[in-house]
């Protein structure tokens, strides 16, 4: 809390007309982004299949399906965004495709002709038993995967997995879906399941659509000459909104051992031993964008800031930020 996510500086015109763009894009894709980044660690490797793209806005669903791919998911749902970012893009069918044909086997059939052995079969439109034993007979031990959105999941996970073992289907992976968030992927970590399939709350931020982020003047120049000191400037009100004045840097400081300990923001110099784990990084310089990256190095930088911070962070109980925010007065001359 408090560290500078964003610092942009220019004209007081052009910055405030970049004010709603900004916080409409880092709200929201942050807010989705952190809903991955929780689920993810609590998949422990698993993977994870971003399927909202129904439960929000269709020009939402595109930029949530980047958040999460960014935050840990690994493939979408969305073809949009798979075009548009290159994510990676997957899915099962529906029920809609089992009801469309006279009966479960003509489904499969169909589906198995067109996508291969290797392809993902819905088993829970009638019996999953029946459904199972009904997919391996006409995809063969090679079948891909089976797909479970309904009931208790981690029954019926264990008792899939011990049908498609007695099968011989023995490489046959397991797909979830139905309504999970991070606590229900948490809850299923000792399920026999290969891969989770998220949708709603994930594009709702699992209960927090947005970061609550803001967009503060912090610093004004003593004049209108080119390169005129900034001085700071603060809103001193009462009610929980005061602000903190001055142009402001962030750094991560670490321990010894390599672990995240502290949020460190000042004004002015840079103390010399927090040189080298400045968090902010130039994006556009005079209208030129100089910070532009692939979405993959994004991605890894997550992981590696998330693998650095204490172990408490993998918890999924509320409390207090896992690290402390600490504010270091610039130094007099």
């Amino acid at each position: 809390p408090g560290s500078p996510v964003l610092r942009v500086e220019g004209t007081f015109a052009e910055c405030v007309l970049l004010e709603t763009v900004i916080l409409s894009i880092l709200n929201h894709d942050s807010a989705i982004a952190a809903a991955a980044s929780r689920m993810s660690s609590a998949a422990a490797g698993r993977p994870l299949i971003e399927m909202g793209a129904r439960r929000t806005h269709e020009l939402a669903a595109v930029a949530a399906s980047r958040a999460a791919y960014i935050g840990g998911f690994t493939t979408t749902s969305d073809l949009a965004a798979g075009f548009r970012y290159d994510i990676p893009t997957t899915g099962t069918s529906a029920h809609a495709f089992t009801l469309l044909h006279d009966n479960e086997r003509d489904a499969f059939e169909a589906q198995v002709a067109a996508l291969g052995r290797g392809t993902t079969l819905l088993v829970d439109t009638y019996d999953v038993q029946e459904a199972v034993r009904t997919a391996v007979e006409v995809a063969g031990p090679e079948l891909g995967a089976v797909r479970i959105d309904s009931g208790d999941l981690l029954l019926v996970a264990h008792r899939v997995r011990d049908q498609l073992d007695r099968l011989g289907a023995r490489d046959t992976r397991i797909v979830v879906t139905s309504d999970l968030d991070e606590y229900a992927i948490a809850s299923l970590a000792a399920a026999p399941v290969d891969a989770y399939g998220v949708g709603t709350q994930l594009v709702t931020g699992s209960g927090h659509p947005t970061c609550s982020m803001v967009y503060k003047l912090v610093a004004r120049a003593r004049s209108t000459e080119p390169g005129a000191p900034l001085e700071p400037v603060a809103k001193k009100s009462l009610g929980g909104k005061t602000s903190l004045g001055g142009r402001k840097w962030a750094a991560r400081r670490r321990d010894a051992e390599g672990v995240a300990e502290a949020e460190v923001v000042g004004t002015g110099p840079v103390p010399p031993e927090l040189a080298d784990a400045q968090l902010l990084v130039e994006l556009v310089r005079d209208g030129e964008v100089v910070g532009r990256e692939p979405m993959d190095v994004a991605r890894e930088r997550h992981a590696a800031a998330r693998a650095a911070l204490p172990l408490s962070a993998t918890q999924l109980s509320k409390g207090e930020p896992v690290i402390p925010t600490e504010y270091v007065a610039p130094q007099p001359g």
